[in-house]
């Protein structure tokens, strides 16, 4: 998987999670403002309600198309190592070089 995958995988993965958050955070308003009266009030908690199932429903479309994306990338890292393990000890063993010069300097 190259850079961007994981910098882009890594950003989807904080974008869900603050999206859960602000979620959450709209919710708790929503609840601590039913006692409040009025009717512009009410036709406010109701437009909200409705773009928070709109943006939960998206959120789960997006956790599940990265779900679906980390897997395949998982799949295809597997398939990589059956079909080139030398290839992928090699990798592997360059990785652990470049980070122990790295740790090796501080």
């Amino acid at each position: 998987m190259s850079q961007t995958n994981v910098a882009s995988t890594a950003s989807k993965e904080k974008l869900v999670s603050d999206m859960k958050i602000v979620i959450a955070d709209a919710e708790e308003i929503l609840k601590s403002t039913a006692d409040v009266a009025g009717e512009k009030m009410a036709t406010i908690r109701a437009k909200i309600e409705t773009r928070l199932r709109d943006a939960k429903e998206r959120l789960e479309d997006a956790e599940a198309a990265l779900v679906d994306k980390t897997k395949a990338c998982a799949r295809a890292t597997d398939d990589f190592v059956h079909d080139q393990p030398w290839k992928a000890v090699g990798v592997a063993a360059a990785l652990g070089l470049a980070l122990g010069v790295l740790i090796g300097r501080r």
